[in-house]
């Protein structure tokens, strides 16, 4: 039975151990991609010194639309830390239009929670979970799409952009672990790939597990004074144990960026509607002013006291609300926001929907991400994604290695038989 495991194990692993790295290197490349842009660019993400009063959230708009003054502001994001800055998002369609537009793509999910913990978190609140986000990446032209990103310092309002998500090396990075620069095909490759993998782990525990306690101890320590030969083969088995688990999870969650199926069979699974409840609209009036930023982040603020973040996204028609995503001190995770609406010619609170007020699909959909990238327990789960994601680069480098030295062995066995058939 074991040789059917692994054979099984071999020529799945033959099929997509390059891609499989690929994905993996790339991976270790994201895991810390937020700090990594907030320790290459500080300038963006943060102020050298508090100042005493900070300027009104219209007046950050208006230093953005005196730098950009055909632009259209879309979005902002205003954090409650004093010495972070304010991130302005402008629609597309504009100056950095098609880069916004395929900036989006990032967001994945369709989620608003997508960008959230990277380099340039987003104040966008459009967006629903599931296959919203691969639309929104398509994404059409005009306000539709997203702009580039600017960041301003809340107490000079000096103006620092723009960003735009698809000119940076992480786009770059994220292309290739979702197969985007491969287009349809790209992705089917890197989300069948990802389906083998979860194979390809199963079979290698049921070859790992031991007979006896004998060789159990063998399988759980590395034999660094080994030959080369033995030593690569603990680095393939025993290694590969440890990260099984991880690699499972993280290859089970990334699917999700893959198959529309599986993002269906999640909310089939919990009996949930993908949608979930329809945002309430504002009630239209004819010839009558709207809500602006300074009026929404007031309101805002009362509604939601003491959050660690308001993004305030304007609406796209006469009767949607404006909506406000909030992050408070005692979310599950970065993602998991609430949402606050208000009436776009009034202020008027329309409604609330609370991250523990959506649906059980919704929920369990929003941990994929946090999951995924290893940010769901902060630092320490990052960093064992980190670890695991380089030891994936190297396993098929170690199972190849593994596989030629047994065709080295299979073949001198077979002639030292001819040897002796032959005397």
């Amino acid at each position: 039975m074991k040789i059917f495991f692994r054979n099984i194990h071999l020529y799945l692993s033959l099929i997509s151990g390059l891609i499989i790295a690929v994905v993996c290197f790339t991976g270790a490349v994201l895991v810390f991609e937020k700090e990594l842009e907030q320790a290459l660019h500080p300038e963006r993400y943060f102020v050298e010194q508090a100042g005493a009063q900070r300027l009104s959230p219209a007046q950050l708009v208006a230093a953005v639309q005196a730098k950009v003054p055909k632009a259209k502001v879309t979005s902002l994001k205003l954090y409650a830390d004093p010495l972070r800055t304010a991130e302005i998002t402008l629609a597309g369609g504009g100056p950095g239009g098609k880069e916004g537009r395929e900036g989006s793509m990032r967001r994945g999910e369709g989620g608003r929670e997508h960008r959230a913990g990277r380099g340039g978190e987003q104040a966008n609140a459009g967006g629903r979970e599931g296959k919203g986000g691969e639309k929104g990446g398509k994404g059409g032209g005009g306000e539709g799409g997203r702009g580039p990103q600017y960041f301003v310092n809340p107490y000079t309002g000096a103006v620092v952009g723009p960003y735009v998500y698809r000119d940076t090396f992480f786009f770059t990075m994220m292309a290739l672990h979702r197969g985007m620069v491969g287009g349809p095909v790209g992705k089917l490759i890197v989300g069948v790939s990802t389906l083998l993998f979860l194979f390809i782990i199963a079979t290698g525990i049921v070859l790992w597990w031991p007979a006896t306690g004998k060789i159990l101890k063998q399988r759980l320590l590395v034999k660094w004074d080994a030959s080369f030969k033995r030593l690569n083969h603990d680095l393939h088995i025993v290694l590969g144990f440890y990260s099984a688990l991880f690699l499972f999870v993280f290859a089970f969650t990334g699917l999700a960026w893959s198959f529309e199926w599986f993002n269906n069979g999640i909310f089939a699974v919990t009996n949930s509607n993908p949608k979930g409840p329809e945002a309430p609209k504002s009630e239209v009036v004819l010839g009558a002013g709207k809500l602006g930023f300074d009026q929404a982040y007031t309101v805002a603020q009362q509604q939601v006291p003491g959050a660690l973040s308001y993004a305030i996204s304007l609406p796209k028609d006469s009767a949607e609300a404006v909506r406000v995503m909030t992050t408070t001190a005692n979310a599950a995770y970065e993602g998991a926001t609430d949402e606050l609406y208000l009436d776009q010619y009034t202020g008027r609170p329309l409604g609330k929907l609370d991250f523990q007020d959506r649906n059980l699909g919704q929920r369990v959909r929003r941990t994929f991400k946090p999951v995924h990238t290893g940010a769901i327990f902060g630092m320490p789960s990052k960093i064992i994604a980190l670890v695991v994601c380089v030891l994936g680069v190297t396993f098929p480098v170690t199972g190849v290695i593994m596989w030629l030295n047994r065709l080295k062995k299979e073949r001198k066995k077979t002639r030292k038989q001819q040897v002796v058939a032959t005397a």
